[in-house]
């Protein structure tokens, strides 16, 4: 018999329905009758007739016309909404999908595997199961190694050893005895009563990448969760099903518990879940939408879910990614405006930077080179002014290796500790199979990573302040000798005016959000965990300082290009005419002023997809081996 999951004004509905020829009018009709049941008050309607609706797919979000058939336009288990016309959206409703549901709707369920054996997973592996490339299989050395820890806690158990999380409560109640019956509950009470965190729901990557790190960190072996459990976990990634996680709510010790409790939670069949198939639904109906049963949880299973570093690290892990990916495009980004400019490349000189050997500022020095060197590519601008008398360029130019070079090596400092973080056991207590012992530490507490995010958005904010500057020397006149704003008929148009007030202003915002949250603590559960480490909020607003810096360069590649414009007919190197050329495929020049957002969106989106890069990475690379006396060898993770 073919049953439709319903959503009506916040609750879910299971609706069967005896025949496929049944139509959408019949499933909204008969899923407003079943919510008015439940309601003292029918929820405020005389009777079922007086109701006006429409029914749309959770997925896609398609409508569905009243007098379609069922059987042709859903399929058996889909999920549906009814919304009842004249209802205001509460503004805690969770939507059927998040933000961006057009590029979840482009979803396909990944066909390989990825192997997890919490050893030697990367930065970028993590963000790669993020995008969903990839199902998670554990190896078989780390499925024996899971087997044995949990031995360790089944002894536990059946000699009624005293034991923390396994035996006792937590926290403040570490010296309360529970009972055997009730070692079960008291691991679903812990799901439960630390499912409290607040704000927005991870986005489905992040949430993603959540769930993938547990599994990495569950297959070392040290946490004692039993492998059929951690194989439930592992197929409800693999089929997408992604807990509702809220963003806030963690202090980064002892561990991050509001945020992996809620991921338990959906696992577990309670509170919200999100898939490609249903949107947001009760967990209980979107793990069944998808042939998967609820995990009941062992003794310490829950435990073994819910502590460790994992929210941090998992946003860590996207943050040290994304910066890498800014951070060479900033090179570019900077070259194509000094060419705009008419700047010198001397201050890229090799024995400069011989002489101040910090790898960072090597490497941007030689990016500069290979994109600027006019003697390998010709350039018609450089030659323009190859005479004049300017002895030196401003600092925002000269200075860019010693600028851009330090973030550099800052990510390379920040993703050599987010590495060993997340092949990290961070549970508590931790069981050592080969002792047949749990000994309780601290390997929870975030500080590491909470410390390490702190520094990356110093570090890489840098890139934006350095780029904001360089944006009013291109849109003020007196120090570009360009058209005032970038743009001809001055005053009858604004051109880049408010553009670059938008940089000033994401750059302000990034002075407060880089003081560092893990210079504060507040102790928490009764001064038992009298130090933390607010390492959660360290990992969130280091991406949104990412995000900033990425808007800021955004705008500064469309003064660039744009800069280009009024020195034509004249040409620059070849690779930053390929720069130029990939813009113009999205963004056309100013002639006049028109809608500029969706141009910075445009310019945005080439730097998060790394097209600027992919674009000019040849050129840079044959350089490299054209040059190789030169430039120092660079570590291939260094800047990867």
């Amino acid at each position: 018999m073919p049953r439709y999951t319903v959503h009506v004004r916040g609750e879910w509905l299971a609706v069967p329905c005896q025949t496929g020829t049944k139509t959408v009018r019949w499933l909204g009709k008969e899923a407003v009758r079943r919510y008015m049941k439940n309601k003292p008050d029918n929820g405020g309607f005389a009777s079922v007739d007086e109701v006006k609706f429409f029914v749309r797919r959770c997925k896609g979000l398609g409508l569905l016309d009243h007098e379609d058939s069922l059987e042709d336009v859903l399929e058996d288990n889909e999920f549906v909404e009814v919304v009842i016309e004249g209802d205001v959206m509460s503004p805690d409703f969770i939507p059927s999908q998040p933000e961006g549901v057009y590029l979840y709707n482009q979803y396909r369920e990944p066909e390989k595997y990825f192997y997890l054996d919490g050893d030697r997973l990367t930065t970028e592996d993590l963000v790669n199961l993020g995008k969903g490339l990839f199902k998670i299989k554990i190896t078989t050395e780390a499925e024996a190694k899971v087997k044995r820890s949990r031995e360790v806690i089944d002894s536990i158990v059946k000699k009624h050893t005293v034991v923390y999380g396994i035996t006792t409560g937590f926290g403040k109640f570490a010296r309360t005895v529970v009972p055997i019956s009730k070692l079960r509950e008291l691991q679903v009470n812990l799901v439960r009563s630390h499912s409290a965190g607040v704000g927005k729901p991870l986005i489905p990557e992040r949430s993603r990448m959540l769930l993938a790190l547990r599994i990495n960190v569950l297959a070392k072996g040290y946490s004692g969760i039993s492998l059929e459990t951690l194989q439930q976990v592992i197929e409800a990634f693999n089929a997408s099903c992604l807990p509702y996680i809220p963003e806030q709510g963690t202090v980064g010790a002892s561990g991050d518990l509001a945020p992996l409790s809620h991921l338990t939670l959906g696992l577990i069949g309670e509170g919200k879940m999100w898939s490609t198939k249903s949107g947001w639904a009760d967990a209980k109906y979107v793990l069944e939408a998808h042939g998967l049963k609820p995990i009941t949880l062992k003794p310490k299973e829950g435990l073994a879910l819910i502590n460790g570093t994992q929210m941090i690290t998992s946003l860590g892990c996207e943050a040290v990614e994304r910066a890498s990916a800014i951070a060479r495009q900033a090179d570019i980004v900077a070259a194509l405006t000094l060419e705009v400019l008419k700047g010198t490349t001397r201050a890229f000189d090799t024995d400069i930077h011989a002489l101040r050997p910090h790898r960072g500022q090597i490497e941007v020095a030689f990016r500069f080179r290979s994109l600027l060197d006019s003697d390998h590519h010709p350039s018609e601008i450089a030659e323009s002014h190859r005479f004049c008398d300017r002895v030196h360029d401003a600092y925002t130019m000269r200075c860019c290796p010693q600028v851009h070079g330090v973030v550099n090596d800052t990510i390379a400092f920040v993703k050599d500790i987010i590495t060993t973080e997340i092949n990290s056991a961070t549970d508590n207590p931790m069981v050592f199979a080969e002792r047949g012992e749990t000994i309780s530490g601290g390997n929870f507490h975030g500080e590491y990573p909470a410390k390490a995010l702190d520094y990356l958005a110093i570090g890489v904010h840098e890139l934006a302040a350095i780029s904001e500057r360089r944006i009013e020397r291109l849109c003020n006149p007196s120090l570009s000798e360009l058209p005032p704003f970038l743009v001809t008929e001055g005053g009858l148009n604004s051109g880049f005016m408010i553009a670059h007030c938008t940089a000033a202003s994401l750059v302000s915002e990034n002075k407060a959000l880089c003081h560092p949250s893990s210079v504060d603590s507040l102790s928490t559960s009764a001064a038992t965990e009298d130090h933390v480490s607010m390492g959660g909020w360290a990992a969130r607003k280091a991406l949104k300082v990412i995000e900033h810096v990425e808007q800021v360069l955004a705008i500064e590649l469309l003064a660039a290009c744009q800069g280009i414009e009024f020195l034509r007919p004249l040409r620059t190197t070849t690779p930053l005419e390929k720069v130029y050329d990939l813009v113009r495929s999205v963004v056309r020049p100013w002639m006049k002023d028109r809608f500029m957002a969706p141009d910075i969106e445009a310019a945005h989106r080439l730097l998060l997809d790394q097209k600027i890069w992919e674009v000019a990475e040849p050129y840079i690379e044959k350089y490299r081996r054209e040059h190789i006396p030169e430039s120092r060898p660079i570590s291939p993770t260094a800047f990867s």
